[in-house]
């Protein structure tokens, strides 16, 4: 039979093979780290010190002991021998969590390598209880209980261990290594496949916003919105040449569309890990960006973490144990033209180097902005134990790869005197958020499928306390842009992208007939067009509207910016966030609010025209006809093509701004 010790701010239970301590951390937030080795780690990985000190009471006796905090408290209870060591969780006088027997422990540990075991904790599951969160992946749920989800990250998955419950608790599972979490009828699990100890936290609060906000206490805020970046942004798989990127936004200006970026894709570069323009085809880069900015247009470059020796940087960095290494084997984790290591983002060495180029290369030529692909890193296989990087095996650590890669940039980005830093990042974990990191969903395929789980993933990600977060409009892959499909598409899209924290155009499209060949020498040649004059004349009509409307809604865009800077709101929020009290706000999961005053519900179907709309408490102003409708009912609306459906809170300042939206889509 264990025993249990209490000390200032937390409970102390040990017996054979376990130890496990639950502490006050900060206020309203509980701790809890259990190993089978004899001492615990101090180790904190992306979680922040507490930024308060807690309100904290414990008492009780070597059976059974209960710490206080705030509004949140625990119960441990030593039990007998063979059943013992029982957390069960508070919030006030409702239990919301409570760790389940299986077996000999509460949470099994199988030993994996030295220190190191696989880790689970196990706690029964609630009647009626939702789960959102747990970051982003291609799956047609938002609303978690019932699944699994395996933390991991590749192309398409950011996984983001922390989730949101119904019951008015957030949990935080501060674990970088792969594992699996189980939010099923009969239990809820976390599993480490390799860790020297478990780590949660559970935080609570009186509302979804109050939990949120916890949690960016936990692991930080999002920077400042940079104002520029609320507008359209261009991009395309990919552009050739400087020239090809000025022809483009030069004829956005012409055409009269205002336009904030353009994005430079991949294999403008000289080789993979130099981190440099390719002079034959971009000559003059300075020349390039100042002519740019002259029109108003921020330039965004993508930068790859891979290398491979027919780099310049590669003899240096593999000396300086900078890259990742395989535990057997020689480099090559990754195959794209030849095989490619990724260089070590977790190596305090590896920022610096990395940075010098790029300042010399990008930054000092008027780069300022970038975009960080294969941001997971997109290691093939994935075998984990089989990856060396500074913060150890990849077994253990793989899952901060983001987080460090996110902060190689913003770091030096603050150090040459930026203040409005924006990441574009394929990938996030715990923490990124306060690197200035807009995530998007990878390389999507091009479907109305997949607009549908986009518009759930964009709500996974705001209740994964990421704000900044957007979609490739029109999806990544195999959008035939001659095709009536993708023209619906594209403009169902692009009305989604409307009302997302960024507006973004990107995909690889499929290449015309009428397009000129690459030019010679190019490695990676350009897809299909993908400007929206390349659509068709009325939808190109459609979606200039849509971008002028972007243009007006920037300033109540940047207002919830910078809430979410402030307070961890993000923009982009479910139904439930802010009508937390009404039951049927937990099951709607495509339609969200946009800010307080916004009702989007998108249309995600081919060929759909009508569908419901569920109006919370309140008086609703709908976009298309100007109706206004009471709330908490079901309102059945239409839209055609070239319209959305949107409802404004009654006597909203940002319903002047629809205002023309009805005359505006009769002209189309």
């Amino acid at each position: 039979m264990g025993k249990i010790r209490m000390e200032k701010n937390r409970i102390i239970f040990q017996r054979r093979d376990e130890l496990t301590v639950v502490e006050a951390y900060g206020r309203d937030c509980i701790r809890c780290r259990s190993t089978k080795n004899g001492k615990l780690s101090e180790e904190k990985w992306t979680l922040l010190e507490p930024d308060c000190e807690p309100e904290c009471s414990v008492t009780g006796d070597e059976k059974t002991a209960i710490l206080v905090n705030g509004r949140i408290s625990v119960k441990v209870e030593a039990g007998e021998p063979w059943y013992g060591g029982l957390l069960t969780y508070y919030r006030d006088d409702r239990q919301i969590l409570h760790t389940k027997f299986e077996g000999e422990y509460t949470g099994r540990n199988v030993h994996t390598e030295g220190d190191h075991y696989q880790i689970k904790v196990i706690f029964d599951a609630n009647p009626g209880e939702h789960f959102y969160g747990l970051g982003q992946e291609q799956e047609d749920i938002f609303d978690r209980k019932g699944s699994t989800c395996n933390l991991q990250h590749y192309n398409t998955k950011s996984a983001v261990p922390v989730v949101y419950s119904s019951l008015g608790y957030g949990f935080f599972w501060n674990n970088p290594a792969p594992g699996r979490c189980e939010t099923t009828r009969n239990h809820t699990m976390w599993v480490a496949d390799s860790a020297y100890q478990a780590d949660y936290l559970v935080y609570v609060g009186e509302t979804p916003a109050e939990v949120l906000k916890k949690y960016c206490d936990l692991t930080g805020y999002a920077p400042r919105f940079p104002r520029w970046a609320a507008g359209f942004w261009q991009s395309r798989l990919r552009y050739e040449s400087q020239e090809e990127v000025l022809q483009v936004v030069r004829e956005y200006k012409k055409r009269g569309v205002p336009i904030a970026a353009i994005v430079i894709d991949f294999f403008h570069w000289t080789e993979q890990g130099e981190w440099k323009f390719d002079p034959k085809y971009w000559p003059d880069p300075e020349g390039m960006c100042r002519e740019l900015k002259e029109m108003g247009v921020q330039p965004v470059v993508s930068v790859w973490p891979t290398i491979n020796p027919k780099s310049e940087n590669y003899r240096e960095m593999d000396d300086g144990n900078m890259l990742i290494r395989t535990e057997n084997g020689q480099y090559g984790m990754f195959e794209f033209y030849g095989q490619q290591a990724f260089i070590d983002v977790t190596h305090p060495e590896t920022g610096p180097f990395v940075w010098d180029k790029v300042k010399k290369n990008y930054y000092d030529k008027g780069i300022h902005n970038f975009w960080l692909d294969e941001a997971e890193p997109e290691v093939h296989p994935q075998q984990y134990s089989n990856l060396k990087m500074y913060a150890g095996n990849g077994a253990q650590t793989a899952m901060l790869y983001p987080y460090y890669y996110s902060k190689m940039f913003y770091d030096g980005l603050k150090q040459e005197g930026e203040e409005e830093i924006i990441l574009l990042t394929r990938a996030a974990y715990p923490g990124t958020q306060k690197f200035g990191s807009l995530v998007w969903n990878g390389d999507i395929v091009s479907s109305f499928e997949a607009l549908r789980m986009s518009v759930k993933t964009g709500l996974s990600m705001a209740m994964s306390g990421i704000p900044w977060w957007n979609s490739d409009i029109g999806g990544f892959l195999s959008g035939d842009t001659e095709s009536e499909y993708f023209r619906e598409l594209i403009v169902r899209w692009a009305q989604f992208g409307l009302f997302c924290p960024v507006m973004r155009l990107h995909g690889a499209r499929i290449r015309t007939k009428d397009q000129p060949e690459p030019h010679p020498g190019i490695i990676e040649r350009s897809g299909g067009h993908n400007e929206i004059w390349s659509f068709g004349e009325e939808n190109y009509e459609i979606l200039k509207n849509l971008i002028g409307l972007r243009e007006k809604l920037r300033p109540y865009i940047c207002h919830y910016m910078d809430i979410a800077s402030e307070e961890g709101k993000p923009i982009m929020r479910p139904m439930f966030f802010d009508y937390h009290t009404d039951p049927v706000c937990y099951e709607l999961e495509d339609q969200y609010m946009f800010g307080e005053d916004i009702l989007f519900a998108p249309i995600t179907v081919q060929g759909q025209r009508d569908r419901r709309v569920y109006l919370p408490e309140g008086s609703w102003q709908e976009v298309n006809t100007g109706k206004v409708y009471a709330g908490q009912t079901w309102v059945d609306c239409h839209a055609e093509v070239k319209e959305f459906i949107a409802f404004v809170k009654e006597g909203s300042q940002v319903g002047s701004v629809f205002t023309d939206c009805r005359c505006m889509t009769k002209t189309v």
